[in-house]
């Protein structure tokens, strides 16, 4: 009966992965010859839904808003009205980064670039230590469009960028997210069921390469403990890149503006001159955060975090294995890593 039961649902998971890699290749299929105000409509409806019904992701959503809120205004109670107009408008940007995504293939470069506002001084640091051969970790919270972000910063001239992605099942997901990333001049390494990335990103930093790193979650459980809107959170060990390998650290936030995209590239974080690695990574790592916590603050609506970061709510056996972060760990979530397809989407 066991044999039965565990055959019976082996069937029923890659029946669910067939129809969810058939659901993502319609969307691209159908999304893009849509016009798109109905297309923005239809998706506004399904993240209103998903609003009203408040499941699992939503409550999970609410609760990291909570405290971007406490934060703002300096107090730990938070108005109930104001923090579920908030979490609709954080479902409706999140419900507008699936269809850009989707939609991304078909929007001219032209469009891409000129609809991208981006702090001139940050900008223009950014490509000085490219053009003088010094490799540069964009790290980034996950906010706005970063998919969009990546396509303008290779048009702009990076020429290419390496990224990292978390292996999605099914596989023919997956592989659909790899390509189009690809198409946008994107390098994509992934996580997991592979060697590791590591080696990789440290070699294109080394040669003077451009890495961009979704970093404001711990998703291998060897991440940074850090303090977050007040409070103790895990982000991704992404300044062990920097640390080992001397390319620049640069935070960037990203975010919509109307029609529009708007982004700021923040001053290089330095590595401190004395230290033990391990020291120095969570010195960098706290000073990451504390630009995440500005960036978010500055357009809570557009921080798409529905998975649990704050130590509070994370599973103790998970916090007990604080651990320095080795090499072969130091992978952060990456520009276009896509939490599981069942459950979540907008």
């Amino acid at each position: 009966m066991a044999g039965r039961a565990s055959s019976a649902g082996s069937v029923g998971r890659r029946l669910s992965e067939r129809l969810t890699g058939f659901a993502y290749q319609l969307g691209w299929k159908l999304i893009c010859h849509v016009p798109e105000s109905w297309a923005r409509w239809a998706f506004t409806e399904v993240a209103d839904l998903a609003w009203r019904r408040q499941g699992p992701k939503v409550q999970v959503l609410e609760a990291n808003l909570h405290r971007v809120l406490s934060y703002q205004h300096g107090r730990a109670d938070v108005d109930g009205k104001e923090l579920r107009t908030l979490s609709r408008a954080t479902l409706r940007s999140y419900a507008r980064y699936w269809l850009e995504v989707f939609r991304l293939p078909v929007i001219p470069i032209e469009r891409i670039v000129s609809g991208m506002h981006v702090n001139p001084e940050g900008e223009a640091a950014l490509f000085a230590n490219l053009k003088a051969g010094r490799g540069v970790v964009i790290a980034l919270p996950h906010m706005g469009n970063f998919e969009q972000a990546g396509a303008w910063v290779v048009a702009r001239g990076a020429g290419s960028l390496t990224t990292v992605v978390e292996r999605l099942r099914p596989e023919s997901v997956y592989e659909a997210f790899v390509r189009f990333r690809e198409s946008l001049g994107m390098e994509v390494l992934p996580l997991t069921g592979s060697h590791s990335p590591f080696g990789t990103l440290a070699q294109r930093l080394r040669a003077g390469g451009l890495v961009c790193l979704v970093s404001d979650r711990d998703l291998k459980e060897s991440g940074v403990e850090v303090e977050l809107f007040g409070e103790k959170a895990r982000i991704a060990a992404t300044a062990v890149l920097a640390v080992q390998t001397g390319a620049a650290l640069m935070p960037v936030g990203t975010w919509f503006e109307g029609d529009d995209w708007g982004a700021h590239i923040y001053e290089e974080i330095p590595v401190p001159e004395t230290g033990t690695r391990t020291e120095k990574v969570a010195v960098l790592s706290q000073q990451m955060a504390r630009v995440f916590e500005s960036a978010i603050a500055e357009h809570p609506q557009d921080w798409h975090m529905l998975q649990r970061v704050f130590n509070a709510d994370l599973d103790p056996a998970r916090l007990g294995k604080n651990r320095e972060p080795s090499s072969e760990r130091a992978v952060a979530d990456a520009p276009g890593q896509l939490p599981p397809p069942r459950g979540s989407g907008p």
